[in-house]
């Protein structure tokens, strides 16, 4: 029996209604992620048996590229192989894909209903298809991702009609091969997770120091030397003396494994982005051809990690002659629109005292050394717009001055993309404060060893792409975002995946699905049941019962605080204690508010009631506070913060203190002056009065990356202290009306800064506190 689209439709708006034959999950028992724009889930189901046909509207390869996906998906768990053809309209017992060119939304577009009769998945296109299937996929018992025939399952499909399509063009995952090398059976299984999720970038970042992975044929040394080190650092890099495991290391990719992948990603919808770094991260090469350096070397591919000074000479020909070479070996494997092309993290070290570079600076009329790379990225993007490709570039590449058709990917914080989109140009931002998946994202004492930073699972879905700076018109220059794994201490697939997942999976949510309809107790809830499904594709994800959620991470109150909590979990409870012991599965049950009138520490966990499993422990100190008193004597000044900026590079902010600044003067907007906003490494101390008006209870949250230190009175506050991560330290204190000396620290190792000071006002208001809310004082 053949039916119209209108007549499904019918069908099915009657079964949301009447409840045709089996009960169907309800919507908050599917687990789609990402979360469809929108959903409706009715009563009914389609049964998928051997019967089952999949029928076309048209034929083409990529619409036959889906059915075969779409058929080998099916067959190995339910044994059933299902005949595909061709035919107008939609069956009775089929999955129909229907082209409908006319069909309006963003790229990756669909349209999904399913009825007790069948499935109609309709999109413009065969991406959209494809991305119907996926949903599709989801809406099957997990066992569908068996590799073998799966006895005894309902392979039943709930009614529900999705109409969805993703919010931005750009939805990535990256992963570095340079530090450690995968094989190309684990490189696919990372495309197959990322079509699952509804990912459409994969970017491959195939150079480094340490290693180069892609087989050059007019440059063999690429693969007989720089693809091996002779032995890798054990522990941290941020620990010395060194230790090395005096094991040799290496690995590559032949140009016929990487077209492999290449081909694998494209019938998954897949754009493969290749990263040959320069001028930068070129150490490996350096060891190969030494007279690509300005040294001239000798040199070694790299066996610790780290930032190194020896990059691509800039002021010789023959370094471009090099790697315009490799570009066009890499243009003829990689089809991508975007090449990235790195630089970043480039010292200017070399070409400083190099007599060549220094002679290109004079003849090309530039400045500094910083234009010098400006030069160097400009004359490659030329290159390669004369092969119709575009460069990515990290956001180093604002620095000296932007290449004119540059998309800028913004990892050290969000500054650089929103300068380069007010600037006209694109960009993916990938902040290392939410997209570093190579942060840890539990206790380090109970993770296996990482770069540093902590990035929860909440963290990574809290972001959104669009920073709230950009106006509707420069917002339309962010495409998306991106995850980044970078791999010095990844050594094995699963430790990959262990950092990967399920952060990555929140990934997925924030670029595919609209921000109004994002919810985390949501998201949880179905990813409890999307486990099941990683489970099956063998996925060494993370897992954790989550913890409670607070109303505070740390409370200061003067007579009383009241601590509220949650949990986003179905049938699991909250068990809590005030005394400071450790909370059981038998502690006080949560049921409301609860009031601290002492110092002390609330301690929750969460505990799922079917199986007693319990979470970590959520700690919230809370502290009865005095009052502090204004400074004496102080004579009120102009507006804003004075400052002292120290070059160079610290590990604790006290360091500063044993050094004379650099420069010093007066702040009256931002705390980080936009010409040392990219200098790498440096320190600041400022200092200032500030003005209390109201008196009560002021909560300070000190954020950086790297270390801060907060003074009031002389007296220290808050200590955020050493080289980290992103990381938030609060303190409170009772203040009365008059003013307060502060003086804060601040140091930047390198690799992107992080600076705020924000303020909880006795009023119940936050904000984030500026040059303009403190004076200067004597």
């Amino acid at each position: 029996m053949k039916r119209t689209l209108f007549a499904m439709a019918i069908a099915m708006s009657l079964s949301l209604f009447t409840g045709c034959g089996k009960s169907s999950p309800g919507k908050d028992q599917l687990s789609i992620i990402p979360l469809p724009k929108e959903m409706k889930v009715g009563s009914g189901h389609f049964e998928l048996t051997a019967n089952t046909k999949i029928t076309i509207s048209q034929e083409n390869e990529e619409v036959k590229s889906v059915t075969n996906y779409l058929s080998e998906l099916i067959s190995p768990s339910t044994g059933f192989s299902p005949d595909v053809g061709k035919s107008a309209t939609a069956e009775s017992n089929a999955i129909h894909l229907a082209l409908k060119p006319k069909m309006k939304g963003n790229k990756g577009v669909y349209l999904m209903e399913v009825t007790n009769d069948g499935v109609l998945i309709e999109a413009p296109d065969a991406i959209g298809l494809f991305y119907g299937v996926q949903s599709l996929r989801q809406l099957l018992p997990a066992e569908i991702e068996a590799q073998s025939v799966q006895a005894g399952i309902d392979w039943t499909i709930p009614a529900v009609v999705i109409n969805d399509e993703p919010q931005f063009e750009y939805r990535g995952l990256h992963l570095d091969v340079g530090r450690h090398f995968f094989p190309v059976s684990f490189i696919k299984k990372y495309i197959d997770l990322l079509a699952l999720h509804k990912m459409n970038k994969f970017h491959w970042h195939l150079t480094e120091d340490q290693g180069w992975r892609l087989e050059i044929e007019q440059y063999p040394k690429l693969q007989k030397i720089a693809s091996r080190r002779k032995e890798t650092l054990i522990g941290h890099g941020g620990e010395t003396p060194f230790e090395y495991d005096g094991q040799p290391y290496g690995g590559y990719y032949t140009q016929e494994e990487a077209r492999e992948v290449v081909e694998y990603a494209q019938k998954r919808f897949i754009t493969v982005i290749p990263e040959i770094e320069l001028p930068g991260h070129a150490q490996a090469a350096l060891a190969a051809y030494p007279e690509l350096g300005c040294t001239g070397g000798p040199y070694e591919v790299a066996t610790r990690w780290g930032v190194f000074p020896d990059i691509y000479c800039a002021g010789q020909e023959k370094t471009f002659e090099f790697l315009e070479n490799v570009m066009l070996e890499v243009l003829d494997i990689f089809p991508s629109k975007y090449i990235h092309i790195g630089g970043d993290e480039a010292p200017k070290d070399r070409w400083e005292e190099c007599p060549k570079c220094q002679a290109r600076i004079r003849e090309e009329g530039l400045k500094d050394e910083h234009e010098l790379q400006s030069y160097f990225i400009t004359r490659m993007e030329k290159f390669l717009n004369e092969h119709d490709r575009q460069i990515i570039g990290w956001d180093e590449i604002l620095e000296g001055g932007l290449a004119p058709g540059a998309t800028v990917m913004s990892w050290r914080g969000e500054a650089g993309g929103i300068e380069a989109a007010k600037m006209g140009h694109d960009v993916i931002m990938t902040p290392n404060s939410h997209m570093y998946f190579d942060h840890y994202q539990n206790d380090p004492k109970e993770e296996p060893l990482a770069i540093g930073g902590f990035l929860p699972l909440e963290k990574v879905y809290s972001y959104h792409p669009v920073p709230e700076e950009l106006g509707d018109e420069k917002a339309k220059h962010v495409l998306g975002a991106q995850g980044n794994l970078w791999t010095e201490y990844m050594k094995t697939p699963d430790h990959v995946e262990y950092m990967a997942y399920p952060r990555a999976v929140a990934l997925s949510e924030v670029v595919w699905t609209p921000i109004e309809k994002k919810n985390y107790e949501d998201f949880l809830s179905r990813l409890e049941r999307h486990y099941e499904r990683l489970d099956m594709l063998d996925v060494n994800y993370f897992y954790a019962l989550p913890k409670p959620s607070s109303n505070t991470d740390k409370a200061g109150f003067l007579e009383s605080a009241e601590i509220t909590l949650s949990t986003p979990l179905p049938n699991s409870e909250i068990r809590y204690t005030t005394d400071g012991s450790e909370p059981t599965k038998d502690s006080e049950l949560y049921a409301g508010p609860i009031t601290v009138t002492e110092t002390g520490t609330v301690k929750a966990i969460t505990v799922k009631k079917s199986s007693g499993e319990t979470s970590s422990v959520l700690e919230i100190p809370v502290e009865k506070v005095g009052y502090t008193s204004p400074a004496e004597g102080v004579k009120a000044g102009e507006q804003g913060l004075s400052y002292s900026y120290y070059e160079g590079f610290f590990r604790s902010v006290k360091e500063m203190n044993e050094e004379s600044p650099n420069k010093e003067g007066v702040l009256k907007e931002d705390m980080i002056p936009g010409d040392v906003a990219n200098a790498g490494s440096f320190g600041f101390i400022f200092t200032g009065l500030f003005k209390v008006e109201k008196e009560g209870l002021y909560q300070f949250y000190l954020s950086s990356d790297d270390g801060s230190m907060l003074f009031l009175n002389n007296e220290k506050f808050i200590d955020n202290d050493g080289l980290h991560s992103n990381k938030m330290v609060s303190e409170a204190t009772a203040l009365k009306k008059g003013y307060y000396k502060m003086k804060l620290y601040f140091t930047e190792g390198g690799g992107g800064y992080n600076l705020e000071l924000k303020a909880r006002f006795p009023d119940g208001t936050e904000r984030k506190l500026t040059p303009a809310d403190f004076v200067i004082g004597e």
